[in-house]
C-alpha cells in the first residue's frame, strides 16, 4: 500500500472518531504549550537579569576603599579613606584600561523655591556617564573643565527632578544645596532599580572636586568605576590595578589590601548562568508534562486499536501486509501529534504573550524553541505511537475476525 493511501485510510480513522483524536491530542498540546511557555519565561528571566548588569556597566571594574579596624573594632567595608583622586588617574594609565570614573558620594538636602527634596550627592568626573552606560535625556553633562574649576553645576537623575520640577523643565534653573547654589545644566535618562531595590534615578550629580571641597570638606573619593576592554580584559585589568593601588598606597607583602576589588564580569557570568539553568530547570519541567501527554496519547492510540481489531482481521483477510497495518497506525500517531504540536505552539505563544501583558515579567518566544517543541512532539508522537501500530499489526486474522 503507498504511502498517501496509507494517509488517506488514517486521515479517515481519524475524522470518524473525532472526539477520541482531539483527547488523545491533548495531553500533546498541552506539553507543548507548556514547553514553549516555560522557555519563553526563562529566556525573559536572563535578558531582565542580562537588563540589570547592563544598567549597572558591563565589563567593569569597581575600587571601594578597605576596612578600618580600631581597638580590635571593624568599621566595615568602606571604612578607610584610602582612595585618591590621583589613584584614578594613575589606573587611567593602564592597559585593557578603557576608562576611569572616579566619585564621591554624600546625602543632603536639595532645595528649589518653596519644595525640597532629600537625596544623594555624588561628585563625578565626565567619564561616569559612559562607564555606567548612562545617557542623557535632556541638557549636557559635567565637563572637565567644570571638574577643574569645581564649578557648581549639577545634573538630575529622573526621580530628583519629578520630585521638585514635576512636567516643568528643570534645566538652567537654580537649586540650593546645603547653602550653596547649582545651576542645573543636564537631566539623565530614567535607569531604574537596581537588583537591590535601589533607586538609580533618585541622585545629584556634580564635579567631584566642588563635592569634595565644598559640601563634604575631604580629600579622599569612595568609589572608582573602571571600564575595562572586555569580559577576558577585564580579568587582566583587574590584577594590574591590585599591583598598582598597592605599590601607591606603599603595602608590604605581609601587609593586607586596604582596598575592595571587585569585577562586574564575575557576577556578569554567575547571573548568566543561573538564568541559563533556571531556563533548563523550567523547560525540563514542562518536558515532563509532554512526555506524559505522549503516554495519554499511547493508552488512546491502544484503546483505538482495541476497538478495531475486527477492523484490522478483515483488512488482513482482504489482503492487508503486515506493514500496511503498521504504517496506518503509526500515522494516526503521528498525524495526532503533528495536529497537537501545532495547536500547543499556538497556546504556548499565546501563554506567553498573556504572561507579559499581565505581568512585569518580559518573555522571549524564540524560533529555536518553537521548532524544538514541535520536532519533540513529533518524537513523542513516533515513540508512542510504535508500541500500539505493532500491536495492530501483530494480530493475527482469525483471532482479530472472531473478536467482539
Amino acid at each position: 500500500m503507498s504511502l498517501s493511501a496509507a494517509l488517506q485510510l488514517a486521515l479517515r480513522a481519524l475524522w470518524r472518531n473525532k472526539t477520541r483524536a482531539m483527547l488523545t491530542a491533548l495531553g500533546v498540546i498541552i506539553g507543548v504549550a507548556s514547553v514553549i511557555a516555560m522557555v519563553a519565561i526563562g529566556a525573559g528571566a536572563q535578558l531582565r537579569i542580562a537588563e540589570t548588569l547592563e544598567s549597572l556597566g558591563t565589563n567593569t571594574l569597581v575600587i571601594r576603599p578597605g576596612t578600618l579596624t580600631s581597638g580590635g573594632v571593624r568599621s566595615g567595608a568602606g571604612g578607610k579613606t584610602s582612595l585618591t583622586y590621583e589613584d584614578a588617574v594613575a589606573i587611567n594609565d593602564l592597559s585593557d584600561v578603557v576608562a576611569v570614573a572616579p566619585s564621591i558620594r554624600g546625602a543632603g538636602q536639595v532645595r528649589y523655591r518653596g519644595t525640597n527634596w532629600g537625596t544623594v550627592i555624588e561628585g563625578v568626573t565626565p567619564e561616569y556617564i559612559d562607564v555606567r552606560n548612562w545617557s542623557l535625556s535632556a541638557g549636557g553633562f559635567i565637563t572637565e573643565q567644570q571638574v577643574f574649576g569645581a564649578s557648581h553645576v549639577c545634573v538630575l537623575g529622573q526621580t530628583v527632578a519629578r520630585e521638585l520640577f514635576g512636567l516643568a523643565d528643570p534645566l538652567d534653573e537654580t537649586l540650593v544645596i546645603k547653602g550653596i547654589a547649582c545651576q542645573i545644566i543636564g537631566v539623565l535618562e530614567s535607569k531604574g532599580a537596581t537588583a537591590w531595590g535601589t533607586d538609580q534615578d533618585d541622585a545629584l550629580f556634580m564635579p567631584i572636586t566642588a563635592v569634595q571641597r565644598k559640601l563634604l570638606g575631604v580629600t579622599h573619593i569612595h568609589r572608582i568605576d573602571i571600564a575595562t576592554s572586555g569580559r577576558e580584559g577585564s580579568f587582566r585589568a583587574l590584577e594590574a590595578v591590585k599591583q598598582l593601588l598597592r605599590e601607591r598606597h606603599r603595602l608590604t607583602d605581609t601587609q593586607a589590601d586596604d582596598f575592595r576589588a571587585y569585577n562586574r564580569a564575575e557576577l556578569a557570568e554567575s547571573s548568566e548562568e543561573s538564568g541559563r539553568v533556571f531556563s533548563w530547570l523550567l523547560g525540563s519541567i514542562a518536558s515532563g508534562s509532554l512526555l506524559g501527554g505522549g503516554i495519554v496519547s499511547m493508552t488512546g492510540m491502544l484503546v483505538s486499536v482495541t476497538e478495531r481489531t475486527r477492523e484490522i482481521g478483515i483488512r488482513m483477510a482482504l489482503g492487508a501486509r503486515r506493514r500496511d497495518i503498521l504504517w496506518q497506525f503509526l500515522l494516526e500517531a503521528l498525524l495526532l501529534s503533528a495536529a497537537g504540536g501545532v495547536l500547543g505552539v499556538l497556546l504556548g505563544v499565546a501563554g506567553a504573550l498573556a504572561v507579559s501583558r499581565f505581568s512585569a515579567l518580559p518573555v522571549s518566544i524564540t524560533a529555536a524553541s518553537v521548532l524544538i517543541a514541535f520536532l519533540f512532539a513529533g518524537l513523542v508522537g513516533v515513540f508512542f505511537g510504535l508500541h500500539p501500530a505493532r500491536k495492530a499489526a501483530r494480530l493475527r486474522p482469525i483471532e482479530a475476525l472472531r473478536y467482539e
